[in-house]
Parts: C-alpha cells; structure tokens; sequence
C-alpha cells in the first residue's frame, strides 16, 4: 500500500497554533484518510495514498484545519517514495551519527529565486553547512540549530515557497512509520 506523508507548519510549537494529536488523527480521518497514524504532536501525519496528488492532499487538509480550527497552517506533502529518496540523497551521512544536528526543510515547490541562498559564503559559517536540492533544503549543524548562525541566515532567505522543517530524527521516523 503506497502511503503520503503530511508535514504541518507552526502547530503546538510555543502554545501557538494548538492542534493536538488525537483532533490531527480525527481531522485526517473525517477527511476519509485511511490507516492513519500522527507522530509526535508536531504535525507529522502519515496516511494511506489517497490517490490524489501531494499537492491536492496538502491543499485539503489546510482547508479543512482552517475551515474546522480557524487556523492558517501551512501543510507540504511527501509519498512514502519521494520521503524514501530524501533519506537516500543526504548529502551530510555523517551526521546521522547525530541525527539532532540534521535538519531537513521540506519546500512546497522548487524554489525559482535562489539567489540569496547562492548569495550566502558557506565558509562563514563552517562547521555548519547547508546544501538545496529540489524541493529539500539540508541544514547540518553539529554544534546545535540554536546556536547556528546559518540556520539563521538560511531562514532568513526567503524562497517563496512554503517550508518546514524537520530533524533528522524526525525524517526517519515517519519513513519508518510510512514502511510499517
């Protein structure tokens, strides 16, 4: 059975934006989404394919949330495979040894302005490096994202397109919960 994976922006994070997990898992299913399943609280639904594209999923399930919570929450869908070729094409494998270090920012679209990322002098900011491919946007900083000053930066430029992001741990949770 092919699976997608839903990442919602901004929930529960600082008391903003409450959605928990048990109203995720009915939200999801009153949608008609089946075998369901919501890691952490943080937004992280994996579900039975719908057979509508990711994107048509994303769309529904931010209408329904701001329709039934009055919340504005930006949602970016992955299947099960494209999520299995994030995990295969890190460019940092050797920060999986620390999987807190690594981050991935999940992009509605490819970015058509990247400049102010290009614009960035990666040996500034070393040991942390960062590196965009397609429609994902790794970030290792082994010293810490809070203390990062390129998480900063890299946050700060914009790319129109909606993002959000996970760590590394994350990631391979939900490929493993899609796999399960």
């Amino acid at each position: 059975m092919s699976r997608q994976i839903a990442l919602l922006r901004g929930i529960n994070v600082g008391g903003h934006n409450s959605f928990p997990k048990a109203k995720q898992l009915a939200l999801a299913e009153s949608l008609g989404l089946r075998n369901v399943s919501v890691l952490l609280q943080t937004g992280n639904v994996v579900f039975a394919d719908p057979g509508t594209p990711p994107e048509e999923t994303a769309r529904m399930i931010h209408d329904r949330i701001a329709a039934d919570l009055g919340l504005t929450v930006p949602v970016v869908v992955r299947t099960r495979d494209e999520l299995a070729a994030v995990v295969a094409a890190n460019p940092f494998p050797q920060a999986t040894a620390e999987p807190k270090s690594l981050h991935v920012t999940f992009l509605s679209a490819v970015p058509a302005d990247t400049s102010r990322l290009d614009a960035l002098d990666a040996a500034a900011f070393a040991p942390d490096r960062f590196r965009l491919a397609g429609r994902e946007l790794y970030l290792w900083c082994p010293n810490g994202i809070g203390r990062s000053k390129l998480a900063d930066a890299v946050g700060r430029a914009p790319l129109g397109v909606t993002a959000t992001a996970r760590n590394w741990n994350t990631v391979t949770k939900l490929l493993a919960l899609a796999d399960a």
